[in-house]
């Protein structure tokens, strides 16, 4: 089923809540795959473990076991988030409800997805992460989604406006969010006057190096060492995009494997084999 093909019920009797990071992490990943790898999706409860463990857009790395993961999706059912879809063979599929359960549209989804994956970031940065489920043509655009579920109140500004502005959602648990803000409440620096933080992708702030010096005594600038490791970074971030999208592939090739077992069994019962 393609995520394209859900009717958001926009804002309608929203029953969303605070939920673990276990609950969190598996909701994000249910609702990535069905915008990313809609072949893949309703998804199996192995295919959905593996989402949770992958190595890439995730913040923190979890290491569940399917047990973690099939005690979560019980709790989500339960909450009326998540459900299980027939037709499927033996292997049970599942689905999430966040439009209905979060009364969010279509890209509002994309950005509370990236935030349920990654938690905190600056504006610039899920921006650029959003983009990758569904287009936001710039931080204007974003402004207005996020304008939208903060009043809704799914998101909150962990940093004032300004250059590196920090967002994240409000599901989190009532601890983890006092201490979500306590750990922002002195991390932003005076805000640039008169400055829109949806002005340009503005990153976290970091500190300034003036050089760095390799093996061999060369030095190479602050500027030259940090464009080569953004570059690096965006080189693994590809890879790691790759590798994730083959796994689904292997799980879908694996799931018609066994579903042409199954058929073919039954097909050999049926005539006395």
């Amino acid at each position: 089923m393609s995520d394209a093909t859900q009717t958001p019920q926009s804002a309608i009797n929203p029953r969303w809540q605070p939920l673990s990071a276990i609950d969190r992490r598996v909701l994000g990943v249910l609702a990535e795959k069905a915008k990313t790898t809609p072949d893949i999706y309703p998804m199996s409860l192995n295919a959905i473990s593996t989402g949770c463990n992958q190595k890439s857009n995730r913040d923190p790395i979890m290491q569940l076991e399917p047990a973690d993961v099939d005690e979560s999706l019980d709790r989500l059912r339960q909450l009326g988030a998540v459900g299980i879809i027939e037709g499927y063979g033996r292997v049970a599929k599942y689905r999430h409800y966040l439009y209905e359960w979060l009364g969010v549209e279509k890209v509002e989804l994309s950005v509370m997805t990236e935030l349920l994956l990654r938690g905190d970031q600056t504006v610039g940065e899920l921006r650029g992460r959003a983009s990758r489920m569904d287009p936001i043509p710039d931080l204007a655009s974003l402004k207005s989604i996020l304008d939208s579920l903060k009043s809704k109140g799914l998101v909150i500004s962990l940093t004032p406006e300004g250059r590196g502005h920090v967002v994240s959602h409000a599901l989190y648990k009532p601890r983890e969010l006092e201490a979500l803000k306590v750990k922002h409440s002195g991390a932003a620096g005076p805000a640039v006057a008169h400055r829109d933080e949806y002005a340009d992708d503005a990153p976290s702030p970091k500190p300034r190096v003036s050089a760095v010096a390799v093996p061999g005594g060369v030095i190479i600038s602050a500027d030259s060492t940090g464009n080569l490791i953004a570059a690096m970074q965006r080189d693994i971030e590809f890879l790691r995009t790759q590798l994730t999208q083959l796994s689904a592939e292997l799980e879908t090739v694996a799931a018609d494997q066994r579903r042409l077992a199954d058929e073919l069994r039954n097909l050999k019962e049926s005539l006395g084999g």
